[in-house]
C-alpha cells in the first residue's frame, strides 16, 4: 500500500520500482543445474578431441591442386553450415548460453583443422608452398599461429597459393571472431526471450 502512495506522489519513481521488481524476479529464476553446465562442455570438448583426431587419420596424403580447391570449399560449406545449424540449436535450447560456447568451440575447431588439412595437402601437392616441409603437427601448429597472430616466423607461406590462403584464413578469422560472436549473442538474446529469460533493461 505504501508503494502505491509513493507512486500515485511520484510517478517518476513508479518505472523504476517496477523495473527492480522485474531484475529481482529475473534472478531468483533457476538457472541451469550442474549436469546441464557440464553436458555441454564435455560435448565440446570430445567434438575437438573427435575433429583432431580425424584430422590424423584422415588420409590426406593424396597430391593435386584441385584436390586442395574441392578441400577448401567443401570445408568451408561445412563450416558455415555447421555455424548456421548451431544458430539455430541456440535458440531452441533450454540453455543458450551453454549452447553457444559448445557452438563456438565445434566451428572453430572445425574451422583450424580445415586449415590445417589445407596447409598439409598443399604441401605435398606443391613442395616448397611452405618455408620448411609440413607434417601434420607442423601443419596444426601453422594454423593456429596465423589464428592467434602470433606468428613466430619459423614457418612461412612461401608459394602464392600458399599466402592466398593463409589470407583467407586471417580473414575468416578476423569474421570468426567479429561477426559470428555477435550473430551467437543474438542467438542467446533470441533464445532467452523465447523462453521468457530475457533480462530487462537496466
Amino acid at each position: 500500500m505504501n508503494d502505491r502512495a509513493a507512486a500515485r506522489r511520484d510517478p517518476v519513481a513508479a518505472p523504476t520500482e517496477s523495473a527492480r521488481s522485474e531484475r529481482a524476479a529475473y534472478r531468483r529464476r533457476p538457472g541451469p543445474g550442474r549436469r546441464q553446465t557440464v553436458v555441454p562442455v564435455v560435448r565440446a570438448v570430445c567434438l575437438t578431441v573427435g575433429l583432431v583426431t580425424a584430422y590424423y587419420l584422415l588420409p590426406l596424403d593424396g597430391r593435386g591442386t584441385a584436390r586442395t580447391t574441392v578441400l577448401l570449399t567443401c570445408g568451408l560449406l561445412a563450416v558455415v553450415l555447421v555455424f548456421l545449424w548451431e544458430v539455430r540449436a541456440i535458440v531452441r535450447s533450454p540453455s543458450p548460453r551453454l549452447k553457444a560456447v559448445e557452438a563456438l568451440s565445434a566451428t572453430l575447431a572445425l574451422y583450424l583443422v580445415l586449415f590445417a588439412c589445407v596447409y598439409y595437402v598443399m604441401e605435398r601437392s606443391s613442395p616448397g608452398s611452405f618455408s620448411e616441409p609440413l607434417t601434420r603437427t607442423d601443419a596444426l601448429y601453422f594454423t593456429l599461429t596465423t589464428f592467434t597472430t602470433v606468428g613466430f616466423g619459423d614457418i612461412a607461406a612461401r608459394s602464392q597459393t600458399g599466402r592466398v590462403v593463409t589470407m583467407l584464413q586471417m580473414a575468416g578469422g578476423l569474421m570468426l571472431v567479429g561477426v559470428a560472436a555477435r550473430v551467437l549473442a543474438g542467438a542467446v538474446r533470441a533464445g532467452l526471450r523465447r523462453q521468457g529469460r530475457e533480462p530487462p533493461p537496466e
